[in-house]
């Protein structure tokens, strides 16, 4: 294998890596893939990788698309010439750097903070791996400009990233977002990058955050007196070798709770995630050891969070003492109930209070903030929006929760993204809640239901690979706003929303109406029966998603089964009349 089946424009970006300004170690890696493997080697270089409004993420390793020293000093470099721009007057601009349990953690984080410092930026650095949403409490905390957090999710082991937020603790949205990535496009050499360490700018920071942290997650708390009736309720607990290990545990301690199982074999940060397919609480096999050991200790509530700790899927005991696993909406449910319900019976509920839930997720949040009084909010998806709305609402409302179907939760406003450590309290709380009614959390559902109407709510992702792929989606998201159906699974549509051009329009009463959100490339219809589907275009993957969400009134708990089975047929007829079948 040589230079000749390589694409020249690769060879020339290669070439640029083997000059003596890049270390031996990644020159020598380079001239590897030059000489004997022209297939990485294009991935490695065909591209560069995108600092996107999130951030980076991708595959580590050398190359212009790839994590490493580099793309992670040229990221930093644009986001250190942002700031200065900024706060011009600000006698010392800092920011605060967490990082989870993946590969590189450290080096990356410290990547991230020799390049801050040499920019004459004060930096505030864990001393070991931390949750994101405690990188959003020490932003705010410290009262730093920005913040970076080192993780990929629950991506595979092979990745990693980098997320950016703004001093308000919520990650980069616009303008600051398409500002910070013109500042990192700019920069064309590695040479305009400094590396040069500064250790005077650079503080260690932990167990005092931590405890800060712990004590405000612990004044969330609604139900003390039940919890101290309830603190021998068993939990099972996995952080998935990720960030919620330490803070997890320690939160619910703080509690109250006594009977917290760990998963010891999950217990050990490890960023190869050597004991599950994926890392993910959204998939029921990452969480297939801890219903094991809750079977083992008769556990009433297992909880899952993924590895930088900000969202979490929980199981629960069914009508027949089986594990179930409840989805996003599901448990967002759940906890929206209970906080709206404490909240009123605390005599919390002025008008003044508020929740926010994403446009794809449950519309039972928002019937439930209206039975209750209290103002609901919609956004588009993604956890930032909802934390701008915490912004332009701060000191004017009283934000009580929000959350999103992906299993994504907040309550309280000290942070300013979804929060697994704060959710698991919660939840917990919730569990304990429904046990001094003598219901278990499965058994709150058709509570709820009986109430507000059963909803069913279930995602499918249509993949599309590759450019062919990307135009198929192009062209599935053009023909349903050339020709929307009239009808969808014998239900008529009567109402259309195109987030693409901010408009809504009631089909029934032939009214055009404004959303007043962000464009986004999301279509929703709205049918005569109560069902609701979303379809978009994934902005990090190549699929197309679908969100479909049923309802039908619902007067005979008895019935929770069949009632389940009938929505869960009525989403069937919707994905066979789509074609997606």
């Amino acid at each position: 294998m040589g230079n000749s089946v390589i694409d020249q424009n690769i060879t020339e970006r290669a070439n640029v890596w083997l000059q003596n300004n890049y270390d031996e170690d990644t020159r020598l890696k380079v001239q590897e893939l030059i000489d004997t493997d022209p297939k990485e080697l294009t991935d490695a270089f065909y591209k560069n990788l995108e600092f996107g409004t999130g951030g980076l993420r991708g595959v580590m390793g050398v190359g212009t698309n790839r994590m490493n020293r580099y793309t992670v000093g040229m990221a930093t470099q644009g986001l250190a010439n942002y700031l200065k721009k900024m706060f011009p007057e600000k006698e010392q601009i800092s920011m605060a750097i967490a990082y989870d349990s993946r590969i590189n953690n450290t080096f990356f984080a410290n990547t991230t903070a020799d390049v801050m410092s040499a920019n004459g930026i004060k930096v505030y650095l864990f001393d070991a791996l931390r949750p994101t949403p405690e990188l959003s409490f020490a932003i705010r905390y410290f009262g730093c400009q920005t913040g970076v957090v080192i993780t990929a999710s629950h991506n595979p082991s092979e990745y990693n990233g980098y997320k950016a937020y703004w001093e308000d603790g919520g990650q980069l949205i616009s303008p600051h977002d398409k500002n910070v990535i013109d500042e990192v496009n700019k920069i064309q050499s590695i040479d305009e990058v400094k590396f040069a360490r500064n250790e005077n700018l650079i503080e260690i920071v932990g167990s005092n955050i931590d405890k800060e942290y712990i004590a405000r997650i612990k004044s969330l708390s609604l139900s003390p007196e039940i919890i101290e009736k309830q603190k021998d309720l068993k939990i099972v607990y996995t952080p998935i070798h990720g960030t919620g290990v330490k803070l997890v545990p320690e939160s619910l301690k703080a509690f109250g709770f006594r009977n917290i199982y760990n998963v010891p074999e999950q217990d050990i940060p490890d960023g190869n995630f050597p004991t599950v397919k994926s890392p993910n609480p959204e998939e029921s096999a990452a969480l297939n050891m801890a219903i094991l050991k809750a079977k083992e200790v008769d556990a009433n509530l297992v909880m899952a969070t993924d590895p930088d700790a900000d969202r979490v899927g929980i199981a629960v005991r069914n009508d027949k003492n089986e594990f179930v696993l409840l989805n996003g909406n599901q448990t967002a449910t759940i906890l929206i109930y209970y906080l709206l319900k404490k909240w009123k019976e605390n005599g919390k509920i002025t008008g003044n209070e508020y929740i926010v839930k994403t446009i794809v997720t449950s519309e039972i949040l928002k019937d439930m903030a209206i039975n209750a009084g209290v103002e609901y909010y919609d956004t588009l998806t993604g956890f930032k929006y909802i934390a701008e709305v915490l912004r332009l609402l701060e000191g004017k409302k009283q934000f009580i929760g929000g959350g999103e179907e992906s299993y994504g939760y907040l309550v309280g406003d000290f942070v300013r993204d979804k929060d697994a450590v704060i959710s698991c309290c919660m939840i917990a709380e919730t569990a304990a809640w429904a046990s001094e009614q003598n219901k278990t959390l499965y058994e709150l559902l058709p509570a709820i239901y009986l109430e507000f109407g059963f909803y069913k709510e279930q995602l499918l992702s249509v993949v599309r690979k590759g450019k062919e792929g990307a135009e198929e989606i192009k062209q599935m998201m053009e023909n349903y706003r050339a020709a929307p159906p009239a009808s969808i699974n014998d239900s008529k549509v009567t109402m259309i929303k195109d987030y693409l051009i901010s408009t809504e329009f009631d089909l029934e009463n032939k009214t055009e109406n404004k959303i007043n959100l962000p464009n986004s490339n999301v279509l929703q219809f709205f049918l005569a029966d109560g069902s609701k589907i979303s379809v978009r275009p994934s902005g990090t993957e190549p699929k197309i998603k679908y969100y479909f969400s049923v309802k039908e009134d619902f007067n005979d708990a008895l019935k929770f089964d069949e009632m389940n089975h009938q929505l869960d047929m009525r989403i069937e007829g919707i994905i066979k009349d789509l074609g997606l079948d």
